[in-house]
């Protein structure tokens, strides 16, 4: 099974992805904060890292950046409003993917399954 760390400092957006990417066949960790991944990301292993880009101690690209020198081999996902400002510069993984709000569940769900080359998701 593969296994998602969620970062999200809103509640009800964290709950909200982490029951879709559940019920779409994902093991889900869900976390309101970088700084709560990282003891996370240093004693379990996870496929993917999906994290908001504003949050509050940790934004997500530095949560990123120490999670590629912590597991390089965890592919990266960014959900954020801010896309444009927030990746200028090149800070994020370059293999990163990134998906802008609003979005809708099943295109999220879409984007993980195609990084997992899994199958399509037609219940969201």
């Amino acid at each position: 099974m593969i296994r998602i760390l969620l970062a999200e400092d809103d509640d009800s957006m964290r709950e909200y992805l982490a029951r879709a990417l559940d019920r779409s066949g994902y093991k889900v960790t869900a976390v309101d904060r970088g700084t709560a991944a990282l003891p996370l990301l240093e004693s379990q292993t996870f496929d993917l890292l999906l994290t908001d880009i504003v949050m509050p101690e940790m934004d997500g690209i530095e949560l990123a950046q120490r999670a590629a020198v912590i597991a390089p081999a965890m592919r990266v996902m960014f959900i954020t409003g801010f896309a444009a400002v927030a990746l200028k510069g090149g800070a994020a993984p370059p293999t990163a993917k990134v998906l802008s709000k609003p979005f809708h569940l099943r295109d999220l769900v879409m984007e993980v399954d195609r990084m997992f080359e899994v199958g399509s998701a037609t219940e969201i």
